[in-house]
């Protein structure tokens, strides 16, 4: 099992098979007091893209500008700190449920639409001006792509949807919470394989405690999800648990 991605560790290898498809009370942070309406003119997200230009804005500032407003209990700019922070950033980006994010984040639900709807907004047009997709072939470039969501107090699991290239063709959070074969089923996790017409898949999850030993429950539900990629003619090519720093390959040894 190996603790340090590295790309001169396995490479990921297709199946050549036919392909047949029958057939989810956080605490408001203290870290962040001062309310927008308190700042200085030239220090309020709007008027800094205003006189500055968007790049000058963290996404924080960003988020807020989306939003508008915060709620009684909390401000704009805080509640967008703490969701980026508590959900993380990139995986923010990638979610598209609004009601789990509204549960998870603990943010209303208009809010979490709102910014379901303006990253979807990012990702069409950005998609529109890309090259080629994302190329995964091994641990290390599973980890550089998915890295993001280590740094996330909340765990997660993660797909990554692939093409017979190796090209990431979906990425979807599939579950937040503990992972458990009660919450983590087959269905969930091959079901946008099905919809996008991947070939294989890529599973991941953090472990917000930093310890990246595998659970029972982890090895579990991995076994379960190979052998209804196997079923389904989808290659589980792997499943990894990811920190901030590095990720260990559940299935690096199998």
């Amino acid at each position: 099992m190996n603790t340090t991605p590295t790309a001169t560790g396995r490479t990921y290898v297709l199946q050549d098979r036919d392909i047949t498809m029958d057939d989810n009370v956080l605490q408001v942070g203290s870290d962040y007091s001062l309310r927008v309406r308190d700042m200085p003119d030239a220090d309020r997200p709007r008027e800094k893209l205003l006189s500055g230009g968007p790049s000058m804005l963290s996404v924080a500032e960003l988020v807020a500008i989306v939003w508008g407003s915060g709620t009684r209990k909390e401000d704009v700019l805080a509640m967008a700190q703490r969701t980026l922070r508590e959900y993380g950033e990139k995986t923010v980006s990638h979610e598209t449920d609004p009601r789990r994010l509204m549960a998870a984040a603990e943010i209303p639900l208009q809010k979490a639409v709102q910014l379901v709807a303006a990253f979807e907004l990012g990702r069409r047009y950005h998609g529109q001006s890309q090259g080629q997709p994302v190329q995964v072939r091994n641990v290390d470039q599973a980890f550089q792509y998915l890295k993001g969501m280590g740094f996330s107090n909340k765990e997660q699991l993660r797909g990554l949807y692939l093409n017979s290239r190796y090209q990431v063709i979906h990425d979807e959070i599939i579950s937040v919470g503990t992972l458990t074969s009660n919450i983590v089923h087959p269905r969930e996790v091959f079901q946008p394989a099905i919809e996008h017409s991947a070939v294989a898949l890529i599973i991941a999850h953090n472990h917000p405690s930093g310890v990246l030993e595998p659970t029972a429950a982890d090895l579990n539900v991995t076994t379960q999800l190979k052998a209804a990629g196997e079923l389904l003619g989808i290659s589980l090519l792997d499943h990894l648990i990811i920190s901030s720093v590095q990720c260990v390959s559940i299935m690096e040894d199998k």
